[in-house]
């Protein structure tokens, strides 16, 4: 075996690897996704099955930027992250109230911070 076979044999493994894991990456998110009913599911999947590449790219290529379910794994991460990192809604609401007093924030912009902040609580 020379140099040109095992060459090509490494770049026929990596692009079976690239294959199928777009094949599990897809399929991971096309039954992560609440967005979709069980038929939109299923035809997705019949879709990569038929024509494997073009389902994948036009999977990819369709698929939202944020899908609510998303949305809702960041905030709760977000929220971890928070309380890990000690934040306190007093904490927060005296850093507004020394604005407010030091004329830097309007009252008006107080009170929406502060209403924030104890929303964020």
């Amino acid at each position: 075996m020379d140099l040109g076979e095992v060459l090509w044999a490494m770049l026929a493994f990596f692009y079976w690897f690239m294959v199928i894991w777009m094949f599990i990456s897809v399929f991971g998110d096309i039954f992560r996704r609440n967005d979709i009913s069980g038929w939109g599911k299923a035809g997705w999947i019949f879709l990569i099955f038929v024509l494997p590449f073009l389902g994948i790219l036009v999977s990819v290529i369709s698929r939202p930027r944020m899908t609510e379910q998303d949305r809702q794994i960041a905030a709760r991460t977000y929220e971890r992250q928070r309380r890990a990192a000690g934040y306190s809604a007093a904490d927060e609401v005296a850093k507004i109230a020394a604005l407010r007093d030091a004329g830097e924030i309007s009252a008006e912009e107080y009170e929406a911070l502060k209403r924030r902040a104890m929303i964020d609580a």
